[in-house]
């Protein structure tokens, strides 16, 4: 599976057929800092994902309130 991981950029490939919280636990990544996302659209570490899917890992920002 193709990852795309933002701040730094760079792409990788893992193997697929696990949970998305397992390939960021391959990739040290902390789940609670960043969001899955495939086709667009949201996933949870439990989702499984297939060495066919691409996915993008972006980093949560939050903005304070002023």
């Amino acid at each position: 599976m193709k990852v795309r991981l933002r701040n730094p950029d760079r792409e990788v490939e893992v193997l697929g057929g696990r949970p998305a919280g397992a390939v960021l636990d391959e990739l040290g990544v902390n789940p609670d800092t960043v969001l899955v996302i495939r086709s667009g659209e949201l996933v949870t570490r439990e989702t499984r994902l297939g060495d066919e899917d691409e996915i993008e890992v972006r980093p949560v920002i939050s903005g304070g309130f002023r």
